[in-house]
């Protein structure tokens, strides 16, 4: 197993239902590429897709939402903000709504709106971003906690990438060695949450990682204390 790259994010929004502990998770994962001169145009757009998000909930499409910016930004990074749809069901997932259905959504979000302008709204948002890379993930272990996300809460992605025939004995690591330190962590309320999830798709040898996990924070002072990314404390002088 090799960890290829650490990405550390802020939750800027999110919306999600009360869904059961014991559900499945799916997650679709899409990082954007937003020019510095969109910043304000792609805010724009992200309040836009928020409503029609909270409709697709309220709907069962979904179970939640998010919305999420890299820390630090800039734009030499290969994107700059990532959403999540958080899914119970991998083949509502991989269909991710028709246009019928994402209209009867956009209507009742701004039934204000007539069909001409909601079209344009959509038409629209692709001018303010470019989707990067799009990510399926199954959620597979996660810590025993009771975390609400706040909004500014920080995220620790780390992406793996298991040898050909290894990914079994990575998770039954991650599982039986690193999980139990992981829920010490939280019990001792040093960390948020803790999460593994595998990648569905894209997949083979070639794909980029093949795991993530998620180290969840409710903000930066509680990062820290837990030691990450880096603990850089001085020491005192005598």
């Amino acid at each position: 197993m090799k960890k290829l790259i650490v990405v550390l994010l802020t939750a800027i929004c999110w919306q999600v239902s009360m869904a059961q502990d014991e559900d499945p998770v799916y997650l679709l994962f899409e990082f954007m590429q937003v020019d510095n001169e969109q910043e304000v145009a792609y805010a724009e757009t992200e309040n836009f897709w928020e409503k029609i998000h909270q409709q697709r909930v309220q709907n069962g499409e979904l179970v939640g939402w998010d919305l999420w910016a890299l820390q630090p930004g800039g734009e030499i990074q290969n994107f700059q903000y990532l959403t999540v749809n958080v899914y119970d069901d991998p083949v509502k997932m991989m269909e991710g709504g028709t246009l019928e259905s994402l209209m009867a959504n956009a209507k009742k979000a701004y039934p204000d709106m007539s069909q001409d302008q909601i079209l344009e709204k959509l038409n629209n948002s692709s001018k303010t971003r470019d989707l990067a890379v799009r990510v399926y993930l199954d959620l597979i272990e996660t810590t025993d906690e009771d975390y609400d996300m706040p909004v500014g809460s920080i995220t620790r992605i780390n992406m793996m990438k298991t040898k050909p025939g290894q990914g079994a004995n990575y998770v039954k690591a991650e599982t039986e060695i690193f999980k139990p330190q992981h829920q010490k962590m939280v019990d001792a309320g040093k960390r948020g949450s803790w999460g593994l999830a595998s990648v569905m798709l894209p997949y083979g040898t070639e794909v980029y990682a093949d795991y993530y996990t998620f180290d969840m924070y409710k903000d930066y002072a509680q990062m820290f204390d837990d030691g990450g990314p880096k603990n850089n404390k001085k020491p005192s002088r005598k």
